[in-house]
């Protein structure tokens, strides 16, 4: 059972050319940790990768002198790549995302016309990590919370008093996810949203990215109660059919993310980059006409 009385300690590491955070959660120093929703940066001019994010997670736990056991997914974003394939290649630990990362699998392995060879059963992965399972973090346990709705296969990680929500919420000033996506859904969203907020009003929130929509200072952990009472889209009082309303509405007039293409090819492989071709480099697909 989770043990809600530990406080674990959390860095959060931001990366402003996606606006995504980074984690590295422990509980000691020279102790195991979590690494969850690590960066890869990409350059869409040249199509290029480079480290420079991913090395900061690298350096913290060095000098912290940390035992990574798991490099953890909240799902396979659509705005970054993940650099976890390279984090495990630097730092050891299991590449864990939610079980159901398969039907996001099945679903762009369509869109992408990705060949046979490529598994739709989440093999790319170490572990894949069904609702309520316990993953542990030294003599502590954490548990995977199932909440689809951005995506099916959206988790959150419990450690502790300490949440960590992906894309299901943001701050109170920002809101929640869309839910445009293949496999997204509203209503699905609301109910992810409400188990969340469920739980006690002084648990800690930690958000996987931060869009700021006034020039106040970038920020990505906030509480259960302070979302409650302050959330634009979601506090007290608004009702799932409200929700479902302004959420698909809203949906509507968002653009795609600049780097979805290369996200989506990339991060259901776990981190890894297509198969070299016949001339022995690697290649991403532009579906031309077709999203």
């Amino acid at each position: 059972m989770t043990n809600t009385a530990f406080k674990p300690r959390v860095h959060g590491i931001f990366d402003p050319a996606t606006w995504t955070v980074t984690y590295v959660v422990y509980a000691r120093e020279g102790g195991a940790c979590a690494i969850i929703d690590s960066v890869l940066d990409y350059d869409p001019k040249s199509g290029r990768t480079s480290h420079a994010s991913a090395d900061q997670v690298v350096q913290f736990v060095r000098e912290h002198k940390l035992q990574v056991q798991w490099i953890l997914e909240t799902h396979a974003h659509a705005d970054h790549l993940t650099a976890a394939a390279y984090l495990k290649e630097q730092l050891g630990g299991q590449i864990g995302i939610g079980a159901h990362i398969t039907q996001v699998q099945q679903v762009f392995q369509g869109v992408f016309n990705l060949p046979s060879e490529f598994k739709t059963d989440g093999s790319q992965f170490d572990v894949l990590l069904k609702p309520g399972q316990h993953i542990g973090l030294d003599e502590e346990v954490g548990t995977v919370i199932d909440v689809p709705g951005h995506t099916p296969a959206c988790v959150a990680y419990q450690f502790g008093d300490a949440v960590f929500v992906g894309d299901t919420l943001f701050m109170p000033d920002v809101g929640t996810a869309r839910c445009d996506f293949p496999g997204g859904n509203a209503k699905t969203l609301y109910q992810s949203v409400q188990k969340i907020l469920s739980y006690p009003n002084d648990t800690r929130l930690f958000m996987c990215h931060d869009y700021p929509p006034t020039d106040r200072p970038i920020a990505y952990e906030t509480t259960v109660g302070e979302e409650k009472q302050k959330n634009i889209h979601v506090h007290e009082g608004v009702t799932e059919p409200q929700f479902v309303e302004m959420r698909n509405q809203r949906d509507q007039t968002l653009e795609m993310p600049v780097l979805i293409l290369p996200s989506i090819q990339v991060n259901i492989r776990a981190g890894h980059p297509p198969p070299a071709e016949a001339n022995g480099k690697t290649y991403l697909k532009i579906p031309f006409n077709v999203l």
